[in-house]
C-alpha cells in the first residue's frame, strides 16, 4: 500500500492499494500487445510508451512491462475490494491467454486477508414493494452498508443464492488472485444494480428492480423474496454523469433507476435532454428532472428490447451544444451502446472525458438464457 501526496509532498491524499506479478512467457512484448488489443475492444483507454503499456481499467489501472524475460504487471486501486476484483479479472484473462502456453501467476503486495472479498457484505431484505407496473423497490440492510451510499459510484454487484439453499455460500479470493466460487448448485448468480438511495438514518439501501418478461435471477429474486431473505452485495462501482451545465442522459429501462437518481441529484439549473427507451406508457415513472431538462419517452410498442434503433436515432438528432461544459451518459444493450459510442466520438467529436457509454446487458445472452 502506498499514499499519493500533494505536489508539495505534504499531507497524504489518497491511499493506493497495489499488487505485482511477474509472468514468465516466451514473448512478453507480444503478450502485452495482445492484452492491450483485447482490452481496447472493451473501450479501455490504452497508453503505450516504449515497451510500457498502461491500461485504465475503470476501478483502477494496470501497467505491463517486459522485465528480465517476464511480463511484469502492476495493478493499482484506491480500494482494496476493487484491487481484489481487478486482480481476479486480470488473472482470469491471463489464464485464458495462457491456454496455448500455461502461465504461472503469483501476485504480491496487498493480498487478501479475509474470508470474503473486502468490498463484500451479506445483506438482509427489509421490504419489497411495487412502485410501478414493472418496477419493484427492494430495501436492504446489513453491517457496514454505508459504503454503498457513494455519490460517485452508484452500482453494486448483487449475489443471489439458489432458491431453497438454507445457508448461502459466497465467493472468496483465491491464492492466485482468481475468485473461488461455491460448487454448482450452491453458486450464487451475480447481477449489477443501481443504488437508488441510501438512508443513513436507518442504515438501509434502496434498489429498484426492473421486472422482465423472461425472468432472470434478479427478477426471480424480486418477485419472490420476502423480508429476511439474504443476498450478497459488493462494490460500489460505476460512474455517474459528472456535473455539467448541459447534460444528455439516455438509456433503456435497465438504466432507468440510474437516470432517476442522477436527475434527482443534478443541480437545479442544469440544462439538457433525457431519452428513455421503454415498451409502453405503463413503464413510465415520475422523474425529478431540473426544469430545463426535457425528458422524452421512446416507446418500442411491443418490439423486443435491444432490437430497435430508437435511442440511436434520438441521440443522432439531438441538439448538443458545442461546449466544454457538456456531458453525455448512455447505458443500454451492448450492441446499441457500441453504435452510440461510435456516433458520439466520430460524428460528434466528443472527447473521452465528455461522455460515458456503458453496455448494461447483451441481447444474444439474454435470448440464449431464455431459450
Amino acid at each position: 500500500m502506498s499514499l499519493r501526496r500533494t505536489s508539495s509532498g505534504a499531507t497524504p491524499m489518497t491511499q493506493i492499494f497495489s499488487s505485482e506479478a511477474d509472468v514468465v512467457v516466451a514473448d512478453p512484448g507480444n503478450l502485452a500487445a495482445e492484452l492491450a488489443a483485447y482490452w481496447s475492444g472493451y473501450d479501455v483507454e490504452i497508453e503505450t510508451v516504449g515497451a510500457r503499456v498502461t491500461a485504465k481499467l475503470g476501478i483502477g489501472s494496470g501497467v505491463m512491462e517486459p522485465v528480465d524475460g517476464a511480463l511484469r504487471f502492476r495493478l493499482e486501486c484506491s480500494e482494496l475490494g476493487n484491487l481484489e476484483i481487478l486482480r481476479s479479472a486480470v488473472t482470469e484473462t491471463l489464464a485464458a491467454f495462457g491456454k496455448r502456453e500455461p502461465l504461472a501467476i503469483e501476485w504480491r503486495g496487498n493480498m487478501p486477508t479475509g474470508r470474503l472479498f473486502a468490498d463484500f457484505r451479506e445483506v438482509r431484505l427489509v421490504s419489497n414493494v411495487a412502485i410501478a407496473p414493472r418496477i419493484r423497490r427492494l430495501v436492504f440492510t446489513g453491517d457496514d452498508v454505508a459504503r454503498f451510499g457513494s455519490t460517485a459510484d452508484i452500482h453494486v454487484r448483487l449475489y443471489f443464492p439458489p432458491e431453497g439453499l438454507a445457508t448461502p455460500e459466497w465467493p472468496r479470493p483465491g491464492p492466485d488472485g482468481r475468485t473461488v466460487w461455491p460448487e454448482e448448485g450452491r453458486k450464487p448468480d451475480v447481477r449489477y444494480y443501481t443504488v437508488r438511495r441510501f438512508r443513513p438514518e436507518t442504515n438501509e439501501i434502496e434498489i429498484d428492480f426492473v421486472m422482465h418478461d423472461d425472468e432472470g435471477p434478479g427478477s426471480a429474486f424480486a418477485s419472490r423474496a420476502r423480508p429476511g431473505a439474504l443476498c450478497g452485495m459488493a462494490g460500489p462501482v460505476g460512474r455517474v454523469a459528472p456535473k455539467a451545465g448541459w447534460t444528455l442522459l439516455a438509456g433503456d429501462e435497465t438504466a432507468l433507476p440510474a437516470i432517476a437518481r442522477m436527475l434527482e441529484e443534478m443541480p437545479r439549473d442544469t440544462q439538457g435532454l433525457v431519452f428513455v427507451e421503454i415498451d409502453s406508457e405503463r413503464d413510465e415513472i415520475p422523474l425529478a428532472a431540473p426544469p430545463a431538462v426535457v425528458v422524452t419517452w421512446l416507446r418500442r410498442r411491443g418490439a423486443p428490447a435491444g432490437a430497435t434503433d430508437l435511442l440511436l436515432r434520438a441521440v443522432e438528432t439531438a441538439q448538443i451544444p458545442q461546449s466544454d461544459d457538456v456531458f453525455v451518459w448512455v447505458a443500454c444493450e451492448i450492441m446499441a451502446a457500441k453504435a452510440l459510442r461510435k456516433h458520439l466520438r466520430t460524428a460528434r467529436g466528443l472527447a473521452r472525458d465528455r461522455h460515458l457509454v456503458v453496455g448494461y446487458w447483451e441481447r444474444e445472452v439474454e435470448e440464449a438464457a431464455a431459450a
